[in-house]
């Protein structure tokens, strides 16, 4: 009896590292899912790309598990004074090309940014446009409130190089710091009218109606992307540029009035 209870606790013993061993020989989590699971970017963005780069970053996360994205979106020349301030970043779009200059020459990219998109000026006034504005000369209209974006923004970059073409000068109540801002005071009627991009006035919808006019063709911005040095995920710092840069990345920013840089 006795031999029989020791042969059944060799057994178990046996049958135990048996089991260990073979559990040893799993393979290892791929290094690119171990680096995904619980990382996170922080991409600083224009705030024309606010609507679509959320969309964007919803793919990314879903080709990405465990990996998650956090957005800064401001006007381009605001974003490039906090980068080179020293905020954390890992991916920065610029509605314009020279702010994204303005980031290489203090050292701030990992490599060649990328262009991926173009916008054109439009102009946003109330529903039914009720001040019947036609052109941008329009804009000048006595009692008109006109409100543009400040000119070292690229939408007040673009405005202004619409008004040295035209000869037009516009007197705005307000410059504002972004182009979500100009369309925020006209869709609450703190403004009649503002100079804003064609993809925000399609974002707002039936809250703006938008008056195109021909002068908008000699100004229009190109947006670049690209990684940052001093990102603390590169690998997916690179990953969200390729996402906004390929096929996927382009329907979005297409759909939404985008046209290719």
């Amino acid at each position: 009896m006795r031999q029989s209870r020791l042969l059944a606790v060799y057994c178990a013993l046996l049958l135990a590292l048996i089991s260990g061993c073979g559990s040893s020989d799993k393979a290892p989590a791929s290094s690119s899912t171990t680096a995904s699971a619980g990382a996170k970017i922080i991409v600083f963005a224009a705030a024309s790309l606010k609507k679509t780069f959320t969309d964007i970053g919803e793919q990314f996360k879903t080709d990405n598990p465990g990996a998650s994205v956090e957005f800064s979106f401001a006007g381009s020349s605001d974003l490039v004074t906090q980068l080179t301030q020293g905020a954390p970043a890992d991916v920065f779009a610029s509605a314009d090309t020279k702010n994204m200059d303005k980031a290489a020459q203090a050292g701030l990219l990992a490599g060649d940014p990328v262009n991926f998109a173009s916008n054109t000026l439009t102009i946003a006034v109330a529903p039914g446009n009720p001040k019947k504005i036609a052109s941008f000369k329009d804009l000048t209209q006595q009692g008109l409130n006109v409100v543009v974006c400040a000119r070292q923004v690229p939408c007040g970059s673009a405005t202004q190089k619409v008004e040295q073409a035209t000869g037009v000068t516009l007197n705005p109540v307000s410059e504002e710091s972004s182009v979500s801002d100009v369309l925020n005071k006209v869709t609450t009627g703190q403004a009649d009218a503002g100079v804003v991009y064609v993809t925000d006035a399609i974002g707002a919808g039936d809250k703006v109606a938008s008056v195109a006019f021909p002068e908008a063709a000699g100004a229009v911005n190109t947006y670049p992307i690209a990684a940052l040095k001093g990102s603390k995920n590169p690998e997916l710092a690179g990953k969200f540029v390729d996402l906004v840069t390929g096929e996927s990345g382009q329907k979005v920013l297409n759909a939404a009035g985008f046209a290719k840089p």
